[in-house]
C-alpha cells in the first residue's frame, strides 16, 4: 500500500482500529508472559535455595 500521510497509515484503510488493537493485545500478552515467567523463576530460585539450606 501507499500512504500519503501518517493519518492514512494509522487508519489502515479503515481497519486501523482492528490492526492497532490486535497489535496492542499481542504486545500486552507478550509482556504479561515475560513478567509471569520472571515471577515463576524467582519463586523457583527461592524454593531451591530454601531446599538447599534444609539439606
Amino acid at each position: 500500500m501507499n500512504w500519503n500521510s501518517i493519518g492514512e497509515f494509522t487508519a489502515m484503510g479503515g481497519y486501523g482500529l482492528y490492526v492497532w488493537g490486535s497489535f496492542l493485545m499481542v504486545a500486552l500478552v507478550a509482556v504479561t508472559e515475560v513478567a509471569q515467567l520472571r515471577v515463576r523463576a524467582r519463586a523457583l530460585d527461592k524454593l531451591a535455595l530454601a531446599a538447599g539450606e534444609q539439606a
